[in-house]
């Protein structure tokens, strides 16, 4: 029997990006999957080729359904990482919407008391960011998005993390 995998999600998220993808690349035994706007992202940030020299291959957010969320019942991860998250999956997950694969396998992982680690995007009222080219921007979060992502503080399973050595640190305490 093989043993449990983790289950990375990258959603639209521009912010800590490059991070995340680090930090995916660095701990192995990952099924990665990705939304329509995480594929547009990570080709503007030149880390598509990345994933595929890595030989990762990824499971994409096209079907209705979200068939690959029951993976979670059957014992198959021990750990889903959103990371990162922009503030409209942060948002549906604390409203409880599923509609999406993210927000599904985010459901079903809770609904299999499968630990998830969440990577927000919108973490202070002012941040600086990179675009893609590196280059720098100075982001305002909204008040509405800095507010979910203290709710989802609060989701039972889910634990918020603010960088990436948080991020490995929870992810190597769950693994």
């Amino acid at each position: 029997m093989e043993p449990p995998r983790i289950a990375w999600a990258i959603t639209g998220a521009g912010h800590g990006l490059e991070e995340c993808v680090d930090a995916l690349l660095g701990c192995g035994r990952a099924d990665l999957f990705l939304t329509p706007a995480a594929e547009e992202v990570l080709e503007a940030y030149g880390l598509s080729a990345r994933i595929r020299a890595a030989g990762l291959g990824a499971c994409r957010g096209r079907a209705a359904s979200a068939p690959e969320a029951c993976r979670f019942s059957s014992g198959r991860y021990r750990v889903l990482v959103v990371a990162p998250a922009t503030a409209n999956s942060v948002a549906k997950f604390v409203c409880g919407i599923a509609d999406n694969l993210v927000t599904n396998l985010y459901a079903q992982a809770g609904k299999s008391r499968v630990p998830v680690i969440v990577y927000p995007t919108d973490l202070a009222p002012e941040m600086d960011s990179f675009g893609p080219g590196r280059r720098r921007v100075r982001v305002y979060p909204r008040a509405v998005d800095l507010d979910n992502a203290r709710k989802l503080e609060g989701c039972a399973g889910t634990r918020v993390v603010r960088s990436r050595e948080e991020l490995e640190r929870c992810l190597a305490a769950c693994l």
